[in-house]
């Protein structure tokens, strides 16, 4: 099983054998525990629940304690599920560590986006906004007309307006894995992924490519 979770450390750039500069964001990823093994006679469906970071006893709730001690696990403060493949086989209290992924491995990473408070159209949706000359003063990033007249003499629903901005989940997919540090507990993926530094993300082995390769006869 290619999964795990970890925190956004931040993007640098390392060199390959042709000397060219790849940007690279950091992870720390792991160590994660086999919290819970759902499977589908028992659960409706099949997935692995990881735990991730270790805290002290006094920050969990009850019932997060009684779960993790079902398994002898110590106390952890992320708890979060990745599907499982008919293929993957795992056991709960398993140890799973950065070296279940290699350099050029392929992933997909979720994170929270960066939260950008209340933004206008043209920050939040890229609109150009109004002219900048005849006698416009005060339109020049302006949304503009938001609906018809008489057909069909309402709002449509999902129309882009402005409002709240980021602070949700974002999937960046296909990332290249560049370098695994088993000794440091790193993986460096190139591009960038969501959320700030020291943000939550989970990895995971990419699903597009995997499915390319399975059209493709791979």
């Amino acid at each position: 099983m290619k999964a795990i979770l970890g925190r956004k450390v931040g993007m640098t750039q390392i060199f390959n054998e042709q000397g060219e500069a790849i940007p690279v964001t950091v992870i720390e990823a792991g160590p994660c525990y086999v919290a819970q093994v759902k499977m589908p006679e028992r659960d409706g469906y099949r997935a692995v629940q990881l735990g991730f970071e270790e805290v002290k006893p006094r920050r969990l709730s009850g019932g997060e304690k009684g779960h993790l001690a079902r398994n002898k696990l110590p106390p952890l403060r992320h708890l979060r599920e990745f599907r499982l493949r008919k293929d993957e086989e795992v056991e709960e209290g398993q140890r799973i560590l950065v070296d279940v992924f290699e350099v050029g491995d392929r992933v997909d990473v979720v994170g929270i986006s960066k939260g950008r408070g209340f933004a206008g159209v043209v920050k939040r949706h890229g609109f150009g906004g109004g002219p900048k000359t005849h006698g416009q003063s005060d339109r020049h990033r302006a949304p503009g007309s938001i609906g018809a007249t008489t057909n069909p003499g309402r709002v449509w629903k999902g129309q882009r307006m402005a409002g709240r901005m980021g602070g949700v989940r974002v999937t960046a997919q296909n990332l290249r894995v560049e370098l695994v540090d088993p000794e440091r507990n790193l993986l460096a993926v190139r591009g960038s992924v969501p959320g700030a530094k020291g943000g939550l993300v989970m990895i995971r082995q990419a699903r597009k490519s995997r499915e390319l390769a399975r059209r493709r006869g791979e």
